[in-house]
Parts: structure tokens; C-alpha cells; sequence
């Protein structure tokens, strides 16, 4: 059967059979396709920071979309209702490329910079992102795309000329943390590095109490991303109990600033987030 290299989980997807284990990466006719193209579950005008983006157009709002499905099972998910979700969960209502591009330049007046794929997994539906995006550009406004990273690196050069700032959760620094919540360090460290080649990019680290809250292991993190450059932005964030991970009380705000100190021993832009 043939292999999905999108993601480290290379599922083996029968012409016509069941999605993936993202629930929306399918093979059908002899080629792979996005199951969820212009399946819209959650539509909002955020302020940019929101994403969060500080460094990227500041004070401006953004169309901000989302379907659903994901590739990681965080326990911790704050929007699992769409990410953890099929196909069977949804009516299918479609929004096409263009809809969402006029809508866009509806909404300049109220300081709308674009368009951000965000709130599930966007990068499962990598080809409504270039669709989309490219009228985006043709209109003179921005996309933006938020994610856990945990793609193949070639996805971000293949996007280069659509997306024009990332936000990545870089959930951790251990390949054990990755391997606990579905993922792979190693690739969402490949696909860093890359997107930081092509576009804006900022990181996201939500610390999780006993899991990956330690100084030595956001000293080390810090330390990698400063690696790229220290003109990264980083986001270090509050945890609250959510989904399947209630049996632990949110991250203290104490931890929260103590480690975002660390973290500046190596990068200039660290913000606290949820505090």
C-alpha cells in the first residue's frame, strides 16, 4: 500500500480505504489528497497576537480559519473538539478558496492583515493553505499558519511562497515528551529550520507540570533555537487542566516567569503567554 511521507507516521493508505491517523489524509485515484479541503469549523477575527505573533504586523487583526483533525494526540489539547475529530463529526459545507479570499478583503477595514490557518492541524490541508494563499497574496495580504510543526521538512520549502509567518509549538526539548504525545522531535526540529528559511517564524512552548518544566531542559531548548538566531521569539505559556490531562493543577505563574528568564539567557524576544 502506499506510504504518506507528510508526517513521521508514514501510514499505509489503501486506494479508497480509511484516512490516516491525522483523519484527513486520504489515497484515492491513485494519489494522496487532503479529505478536508475547505471543511471550515471555526471562523474569528483575532488580534494577531492571539496566534500568538508579536513580531508580525503588531495591533492587527487577522481572519483566522480551522477543520479539523490533527497528527499529534496531545493530552493537553485545548481544541479537541476539531482536532481530534473525523470527518463523520462535521457536515461538510465547503468554503471555497475565493470565498474566504473576498472575506479577507472584506475585513481590511477593520485592520485585517490575511488570513491564519490555525485552531486543528492546518498543514493536513496543505493544499487549501496554497490555494487559499495565493489569491491572499494576489490581494496584497498576508497568511499566516500555526502548528505543531511535525512535517516533513520539504512541506515548509514547498509553502515557501505562500506563507509568510509561522507560529510552531515546540512542545518540549525531550525525543521521549514527542514520542508521549504522538510526535517526533527531530522532524519538527527539521521543519524549524527550514520554515525560518522562507518566513516570520516564532515558537510556542505551553510547560506542562512535571513533564517538561525543568531549567535545564528550557535552557537547552533556548539554546537550540538561539542556534537558528536569537532574534527568534519565543512564547512560554501557562498550562490549564484540559481534555485527558486534568489530573495535575495549571503550571504556576512563578514557573512560567522563572523560565522564561532562562530562556533569555539565549533569546532576545521571550514573552510569557496565559498569565
Amino acid at each position: 500500500m502506499p506510504v504518506c511521507s507528510l508526517c513521521p507516521h508514514h501510514c499505509r493508505l489503501e486506494d479508497g480505504g480509511p484516512r490516516g491517523f491525522c483523519h484527513v489524509r486520504l489515497y484515492r485515484d491513485g494519489a494522496f489528497q487532503c479529505g478536508n479541503y475547505g471543511v471550515l469549523t471555526a471562523t474569528s477575527l483575532d488580534p494577531i497576537e492571539k496566534k500568538p505573533l508579536a513580531r508580525f504586523h503588531p495591533g492587527r487583526t487577522i481572519l483566522s480559519l480551522g477543520s479539523y483533525g490533527c497528527n499529534l494526540r496531545c493530552p493537553f489539547c485545548q481544541n479537541f473538539p476539531i482536532s481530534q475529530a473525523g470527518s463523520d463529526t462535521f457536515r461538510p459545507l465547503v468554503t471555497p478558496p475565493g470565498a474566504v479570499a473576498r472575506e479577507a478583503l472584506r475585513l481590511r477595514d477593520r485592520g485585517n492583515l490575511g488570513v491564519a490557518f490555525t485552531y486543528n492541524e492546518p498543514l493536513l490541508s496543505w493544499e487549501y493553505i496554497r490555494d487559499t494563499g495565493a489569491l491572499i497574496h494576489a490581494q496584497g495580504q498576508y497568511n499566516v499558519v500555526v502548528t505543531n510543526g511535525c512535517f516533513d521538512a520539504a512541506l515548509a520549502r514547498e509553502l515557501a511562497p505562500i506563507v509568510d509567518a509561522y507560529n510552531i509549538d515546540l512542545k518540549g526539548f525531550t525525543p521521549d515528551w514527542y514520542a508521549r504525545l504522538g510526535g517526533d522531535l527531530t522532524t519538527v526540529q527539521a521543519f524549524i529550520v527550514e520554515a525560518v528559511r522562507h518566513a516570520h517564524v516564532e515558537l510556542t512552548t505551553l510547560l506542562i507540570p512535571g513533564e517538561n518544566d525543568t531549567e535545564e531542559e528550557m535552557d537547552a531548548l533556548a539554546a537550540w533555537v538561539a542556534s537558528l538566531s536569537p532574534d527568534i521569539p519565543l512564547h512560554v505559556s501557562k498550562f490549564f487542566p484540559r481534555w485527558n490531562m486534568v489530573d495535575r493543577d495549571e503550571t504556576p505563574t512563578a514557573t512560567v516567569y522563572r523560565l522564561a528568564g532562562v530562556a533569555r539567557r539565549h533569546l532576545r524576544s521571550v514573552y510569557t503567554g496565559n498569565c
